[in-house]
């Protein structure tokens, strides 16, 4: 039986993060061993050729799945009817950047990303923004898109969430795969939340196996600073493990999460556990069929509420900040 091709975009497709995913989307570690892909793979004019390098790299892997590969630096031609959207590109922050300062220039990126997929994707389409700050690039990539759902939208906190398996289970002494219903609040930033107070590990309650100053003192900053820990390590941002989660959040998002387990995504909030509105927020999520649903019957503790409103508040301030890039 013939299976149609999914397309799928992924912008800053030259860049390092871009590269480690690539291939494992080809071969088959999103969709399935079974679902024939077509990339659309997007960058700048200046980086076409070495776009053209990793065109060639993908026939020489002669990938089974692989069906079409598309490169462009011309929008519309890159999300032409595509089915999925991995935005990995973004600009960095420059030295002696501000915060707010780099929000309006991802806005001058992220707004015509946006407008482009609401004129040429599928009315189907699934978009994840990787590139930072996450959060707001795909609020503002979502506001340009108008005639699209903003729950068609989500910004990655996946790596923040397995990285807060990972160390869990090495504190524990267990496999990472026994790690079940970690939760990853509010912005990929420092200041996010996570938590451990619904997570289970091999069956335990987390809590029953970690010392409460641990938790505290430790586990917290060490996932809210870990990205900048790698930088300090290697010279450059994590890059393997960026694209590992992002092909993580999408499959979830569109195969389903487990039974009994959620995953943490940032997407658009409706006000559950009262956080405003109108933000792209992580909260703990359950997925099927393509579409997510926000495990909203969680009761937080004083210290839990507390980290929401702190991220919130953040996430509020970005929003501010490129107020006049949302209309």
């Amino acid at each position: 039986m013939h299976v149609q091709s999914k397309r799928i975009a992924i912008t800053g497709a030259a860049g390092n993060i871009a590269y480690q995913a690539i291939f494992r989307i080809a071969a088959g570690e999103f969709l399935g061993s079974q679902q024939p892909v077509a990339l659309n793979l997007i960058d700048i004019h200046p980086a076409m050729p070495s776009l053209g390098g990793t065109a060639m790299e993908l026939e020489d892997c002669a990938f089974p799945l692989l069906r079409d590969v598309v490169l462009s630096d011309d929008l519309e031609v890159g999300f032409a009817e595509v089915d999925y959207v991995f935005m990995f590109g973004a600009r960095p922050r420059g030295k002696g950047m501000e915060r707010s300062d780099l929000l309006q220039e991802n806005g001058k990126i992220f707004g015509p990303q946006g407008q482009a997929i609401n004129q040429v994707a599928s009315r189907d389409v699934r978009v994840l923004v990787i590139g930072n700050p996450a959060n707001t690039n795909a609020l503002i990539a979502a506001h340009h898109a108008p005639d699209l759902e903003p729950s068609q939208f989500s910004a990655m906190t996946r790596l923040d969430h397995e990285r807060a398996r990972s160390q869990l289970a090495m504190q524990t002494g267990n496999p990472v795969a026994e790690v079940t219903r970690m939760i990853l609040w509010g912005n990929h930033s420092p200041q996010m939340h996570p938590d451990i107070s619904y997570c289970s590990v091999a069956g335990t309650p987390a809590r029953e196996l970690v010392e409460a100053d641990w938790y505290r003192d430790t586990f917290i900053p060490m996932i809210q600073q870990r990205g900048a820990r790698v930088i300090e390590a290697r010279g450059a941002s994590s890059a393997a493990s960026a694209a590992n989660a992002a092909i993580l959040h999408m499959r979830d998002w569109v195969l389903g999460t487990p039974a009994n387990d959620w995953t943490s995504m940032s997407v658009w909030s409706d006000g559950t556990y009262g956080v405003a509105e109108d933000l792209i927020f992580s909260f703990p999520c359950r997925c099927e069929n393509s579409a997510h649903q926000i495990v909203g019957d969680l009761e937080l503790d004083d210290f839990g509420r507390e980290r929401l409103k702190e991220n919130e508040a953040e996430l509020l301030a970005e929003r501010d900040a490129v107020r006049e890039l949302l209309s």
